[in-house]
């Protein structure tokens, strides 16, 4: 059926392309460069059909075949004429079902021909005819590598194998693409099959022709050949020198790299192929590129752990403030690596909010072990191949992020970083957070294969740090493999002591600064972070930090070295503007039908007010706000509980004559969750009953029918979040206590915290008695 998805084409001219096929392109047209800009803009998918005049510069609708290949671009390169060098590889077969002609490109809808075939006996038959076919025609047809018929053997798929034997063929342009435009596999292996008789046939005739003139070659004419090429024997091997050298000094290296007798095996047979290759053939170069793949890895070199806890705790301490939980978990593991001696390192997974120092953590870890350090980022990714690299048989082909880090890292023990980890996609090339399976499991990964290495690579002794920001976005297989450990955010006290501590000295020196320069008073600091910021990490901080520098750096340009700014929280607007921030959002008063929740974001915790209103109607809810089902069936879940108490509420028949609405402000961020059910529950009840509800109360809970509060998620960030807002009491789950042991001391003794099991519990402490009228 046709796609909704709308690609730009690229018509081709004397070259079908092939699913499955690895294939460089020169694009020079005007049409077809602006095609290709925008699949690069895009998801650089594009689809790729043949014309049918080769000499038609400009070909329109009719002079396209309309069954092609959609493509993924690999790689592009601007080329000094303008043109480009694409690199692409076909996907799977497409029919045109739509041209949408624009004046710049051909935009198009198209139609999945791809089919699957069960390999019944006929197909099987069929298959290993054709096989045996093309491995005749391999063997007479020197111009095609052995890798091509492995290709064709390893694949389970006939549809593909009769592509590939079909892309090597040397065929005309219309005898390609009346192949392309089989779609029934067995019809297309007996097309093939054909094909491979013909050619096989032109290739025994032209051998047969090619013997019949050798030997009638007269004597004198033979002896001339046989000295011409003596001669280029002769000037050959002085040239060969250089490539023998070459060769010695490869296999010098494959020695000293220590590596795995099955790795070193390899690495020696293919410098056996190399050596009888010559040395400017672009076999050689692609042999030569995986054994420097294979010698550059360090498979014996590692790095001493400094076992040190001591010296571990003081490196942690001075480059990070707080974080004790990872730091505690590092030294436990230099104990446990002391004492046991055991090299294989655990898997840990940060979780937090952005700015909480999860990636600079990572640094901080290395340099206490004393390892080398190596981070890749997997923000984006959608390809499986970009993890574990692509085989061999394609151009261009490269080890995968994984082992390219290895290399860089230069020793087997790093500490490797894999950022953002949440933020991983899946498409139609894979899924490559099925391919971190292997990296990340510590039963698997003394074994991780590579697919352009296809040898073992042991990364058992390597400490893997994953980061993100939500864990409930990191597929569950990867979650129980890793250790999580939650970074939640800063309270304003450890804000101002990162500031004074790590921010301000970093910034005076990057601006090029002294510290007689400026100086930034503690009240002015408050300030920055209450009114000027509104995160749970320190980056907007420090950013706000760096703009006062940078003014601070214009007035020592402009007076001289001498002059000194002191940041006053009376002076402070001249350096950064107006406050962005009140230094607290709760309400001003009590009101009736205004309930503060609290809510988390992957920014860190946040406050949430939720307001209700009664009108006429029929019982209906209304829910406003972007708010996602699970908060809606919260709602729900909250009416039913109070029209199941509306006589002990003394709110009896409510839900015949009215309607209730329920609105949370800034209705343009989504909100999802069940921790919202007493605050809707709460503002549902004050409404109905007109009871005010307090302005320096703030809560969070699920709800069930017969109103009991459940335990619910984030309370660190959450309770910050109240903090920073200024109010002083929070009503929680009662089940949610053994979070509180994670709450600093000085925002603990701010807060008065009020633990509840059901909702007349919770009534009981937000609700104000109703005013009496005298």
């Amino acid at each position: 059926m046709a796609t909704r998805v709308e690609l730009p084409l690229l018509p081709l001219r004397d070259i079908v392309i092939f699913p499955h096929m690895v294939v460089p392109l020169l694009v020079g047209r005007e049409r077809s460069i602006r095609a290709l800009d925008e699949a690069m803009s895009g998801n650089k998918a594009i689809l790729l059909c043949a014309q049918k005049n080769l000499k038609q510069d400009d070909p329109g609708i009719d002079d396209i075949y309309h069954i092609g290949a959609l493509a993924n671009i690999i790689q592009s390169v601007k080329l000094p004429d303008g043109s480009f060098k694409v690199l692409v590889e076909g996907i799977k077969r497409v029919r045109i079902d739509k041209f949408l002609y624009t004046d710049k490109f051909f935009r198009i809808s198209f139609e999945d021909l791809s089919t699957r075939t069960e390999r019944g006996i006929k197909i099987e038959a069929l298959m290993r005819g054709v096989v045996n076919q093309f491995e005749e025609y391999v063997k007479l047809n020197a111009k095609i590598p052995p890798e091509v018929l492995t290709s064709v053997t390893a694949t389970e798929d006939p549809g593909e194998a009769a592509d590939i034997m079909a892309a090597h063929l040397t065929l005309k342009v219309n005898e390609k693409q009346k192949f392309l435009e089989i779609i029934n596999i067995e019809k297309r292996l007996k097309a093939i099959g054909e094909l491979l008789s013909k050619e096989l046939e032109i290739l025994r005739i032209e051998k047969r022709i090619m013997s019949d003139i050798k030997k009638g070659i007269e004597k004198s004419q033979k002896d001339f050949y046989l000295q011409e090429q003596l001669k280029a024997i002769e000037k050959e091997l002085g040239q060969k020198d250089g490539h023998k050298s070459e060769i010695d000094g490869l296999r010098q290296k494959i020695h000293k790299a220590r590596m795995p007798k099955e790795a070193q095996e390899i690495a020696l047979r293919e410098l056996n192929k190399i050596s009888k290759m010559m040395p400017v053939s672009p076999e050689a170069t692609v042999v030569r590129n995986y054994i420097d793949s294979l010698v550059n890895l360090p498979w014996s070199k590692s790095t001493a752990d400094n076992l040190d806890v001591e010296h571990a705790r003081t490196v942690l301490e001075e480059d990070h403030y707080g974080l004790m939980k990872p730091k505690e978990r590092i030294l436990e593991y230099l104990a446990v690596r002391k004492l046991s001696g055991s090299m294989k390192g655990p898997v840990i997974c940060f979780v937090g909010p952005p700015g909480v120092g999860k990636t600079s953590l990572a640094k901080s870890i290395a340099r206490a072990l004393g390892r080398n350090f190596v981070r890749v980022s997997l923000g984006g990714i959608r390809d499986e191949a970009e993890i574990r690299g692509h085989r061999r048989t394609y151009i261009g082909a490269l080890p995968g992020r994984i082992i390219q880090s290895m290399r860089k890292a230069k020793s087997r023990n790093p500490v490797f970083l894999l950022d953002e980890v949440d933020k991983m996609s899946v498409d139609f090339r894979g899924d490559p957070s099925s391919a971190l399976l292997e990296v990340l499991d510590p039963e698997q990964n003394s074994s991780f294969s590579d697919h352009y290495l296809e040898v073992a690579f042991d990364l058992s002794e390597c400490l893997f740090i994953t980061t993100s920001n939500i864990q409930y976005n990191i597929p569950a297989p990867l979650v129980d493999r890793m250790e999580v450990i939650k970074l939640p955010g800063y309270t304003e006290y450890e804000k101002h002591k990162i500031a004074i501590k790590f921010l301000i000295p970093k910034e005076i020196k990057s601006n090029g600064l002294e510290e007689d320069n400026v100086h930034i008073q503690k009240g002015a600091l408050i300030k920055i972070i209450k009114q000027y910021t509104h995160e749970a990490g320190v980056r907007e901080l420090q950013r706000k930090i760096a703009q006062v520098s940078r003014k601070v750096a214009g007035h020592v340009v402009k007076d001289g070295r001498d002059v000194r700014c002191v940041i006053t929280s009376e002076n402070l607007h001249k350096y950064l503007g107006p406050p962005q921030y009140s230094e607290t959002r709760k309400e001003t008063k009590d009101a009736v039908g205004v309930a503060m929740g609290l809510a988390w974001t992957e920014a860190g915790g946040d406050i949430m007010p939720v307001e209700s209103t009664l009108m006429s109607g029929s019982g209906k809810l209304m829910l406003t706000g972007k708010l996602g089902e699970v908060m809606q069936e919260s709602a729900q879940a909250a009416l039913s509980y109070i029209r199941s108490k509306s006589k002990l509420l003394g709110i009896n028949g409510f839900y015949k004559k009215s309607d209730m609405h329920i609105h949370v402000p800034e209705g343009a961020i989504p909100k999802d969750g069940p921790s919202a059910g007493i605050t809707i529950a709460a503002a549902m009840v004050s409404t109905l009953t007109k009871r005010p509800l307090r302005n320096d109360v703030a809560m969070t809970g699920e709800i069930t029918l017969r109103g009991r509060v459940l335990p619910v998620g984030g309370v660190k960030s959450k309770i910050l979040a109240a903090h920073r807002a200024g109010i002083k009491n929070i009503v929680m789950p009662k089940e949610n206590s053994k979070d509180l042991v994670d709450i600093p001391k000085d925002v603990k003794k701010d807060l008065k915290l009020i633990l509840v099991d059901d909702m007349d519990d919770v009534l009981k402490v937000v609700m104000r008695p109703k005013k009496r009228i005298k």
